[in-house]
Order: C-alpha cells, then sequence, then structure tokens
C-alpha cells in the first residue's frame, strides 16, 4: 500500500490587523494529507513564556492523518497578553472558515501546545469571550489539551505586572477564574510536579478540582511522572492521540 502523503504550507498570514508588527507576525503553517477530507485538524501553539518561541510543526503530530495548524502570535513585552490572546482567537477563527481547503474538519478541531501554548489553549476554553469576538463558540473546539500551561495568571503577564514568578495570582488572565461547567472536553497533562516548573502540576491539579466542582465532566488529569517542563512534550502527545482516537471511535497504538 503506498504510503501517505503530506503537504505543508507556510507563513500564512491569518490576520485583519494592519500594524507592522501583527503584519510581521500573525502567520502560520499548515501541515495536511493530501487527497484526504474531513481530518482531525490539531491548531498547535508554541511555547516560550508568551516571550518568546516560534511555529515549528511538532514531529510527533506529523504522519498521523492530522492536519496540523502551527500559529505565531504577538509576543510580550511588546504587546500586552491580551493582545496575544485575541491573536490566538484570530487564528482559531481562521482555522474553522479555512480548514475544510486543506482537508481538515471544522468539527474535529483540536486545540493545543506546550507552556505558554497550553495556557492559551486554557483560555480560549474557558473564557469565551476571546473566541466570541470572532464569531466562532469556544464550544464548537472538539477538544482542548493544553500541555503543562499556567493555570493562574501567566508569570510574565504579573512580571508586567511587577509581580514575581512564585507570587501567584489570579485575575482575568488566569484560565482558573473562568471554570465552568459547559465546556468541551479539557485534557490537562504535566510533567511530573517535583521537576515541573513553577508548580505547574499543582496549578493544573487546582483547575482539574475546581472543573469538577462546577460540574463538568470531562476534564482529565495526567501527570507524567519523571518529566520535567521540557522532556513532558514528547510523552504528552500519546495522551493527545488517545483522546482524540476515542472522541473519534479510532483505535490508537498503545
Amino acid at each position: 500500500m503506498r504510503a501517505q502523503s503530506y503537504s505543508q504550507q507556510n507563513d500564512i498570514s491569518y490576520t485583519a490587523k494592519t500594524d507592522a508588527y501583527a503584519v510581521e507576525r500573525l502567520k502560520l503553517d499548515v501541515y495536511h494529507p493530501e487527497g484526504k477530507t474531513a481530518c482531525p485538524v490539531v491548531v498547535w501553539f508554541h511555547g516560550g513564556g508568551l516571550e518568546g518561541g516560534n511555529k515549528e510543526i511538532p514531529r510527533r503530530l506529523r504522519n498521523k492523518g492530522y492536519v496540523v495548524v502551527d500559529v505565531n502570535y504577538r509576543l510580550l513585552p511588546r504587546v500586552t497578553v491580551d493582545k496575544t490572546l485575541d491573536d490566538a482567537a484570530e487564528a482559531v477563527a481562521w482555522v474553522f472558515a479555512h480548514c475544510s481547503e486543506y482537508g481538515g474538519d471544522p468539527k474535529k478541531i483540536v486545540v493545543t501546545g506546550h507552556s505558554a501554548g497550553g495556557y492559551i489553549a486554557m483560555m480560549l476554553c474557558l473564557n469565551k469571550a476571546w473566541l466570541a469576538a470572532y464569531g466562532v463558540d469556544a464550544d464548537d473546539v472538539m477538544l482542548y489539551a493544553p500541555f503543562s500551561g499556567q493555570a493562574v495568571t501567566h508569570y510574565n503577564v504579573r512580571k508586567m505586572q511587577g509581580i514575581p514568578p512564585l507570587r501567584a495570582t489570579i485575575d482575568e488572565f488566569a484560565p482558573i477564574y473562568w471554570v465552568r461547567p459547559d465546556c468541551p472536553p479539557l485534557v490537562l497533562i504535566c510533567g511530573d510536579r517535583e521537576l515541573e516548573l513553577y508548580g505547574r502540576y499543582d496549578e493544573n491539579q487546582y483547575l482539574a478540582r475546581m472543573m469538577k466542582l462546577v460540574g463538568h465532566k470531562q476534564t482529565f488529569l495526567y501527570e507524567l511522572g519523571g518529566h520535567g517542563h521540557g522532556t513532558m512534550v514528547d510523552p504528552a502527545f500519546h495522551i493527545l492521540d488517545t483522546h482524540i482516537h476515542s472522541i473519534l471511535g479510532l483505535k490508537v497504538d498503545p
């Protein structure tokens, strides 16, 4: 049997914003199987503390039958976090509007990312206002699966407020502020609680508890023992695959 072939289109502008930094930065890449339709679509937001990083299609998302969309967004401190989250929402809205052109199914969109990207995924999931600004219902996303995302206010957002990284705060830019019972499945994946960055597992455990207390029945929490903030990424993809396949009624390799 002939192996499935894939194509990749790079640096596609997804924004209507016209300032120079937005025009330069707000681009995405699309990796997709050729000749396929109705494929699951994985939107990946890169890490980097909201201050750095660049889009790159993760190796573990290749050759899986997914349409993969990897997104750049504007970075702190050049912009404030509300601008960053607005960029992310605009990118997801673009995916809803255009993924079928690459063989994707807008009913099978997954929003995920690592670290800062996980934080972004959490915020888009729990505060529906970000996507609603672009005419998208956050609940139309099939699955949210943040890797090691920050559940309290992101530490580099706090840095811009003059607050040190170990002084946790919860405000409108904290995912946990927006817990709600009626969102799509939420898969929280973290590294070992003793090795993770700034108590990241404990934040996610608190978020998972609060989601269950408000009545959300499809919050899942995973701790990848022995893995720190960076090394948890590779094994986390198997958990992501498992949940995608479970929702779609497909088998996944053990």
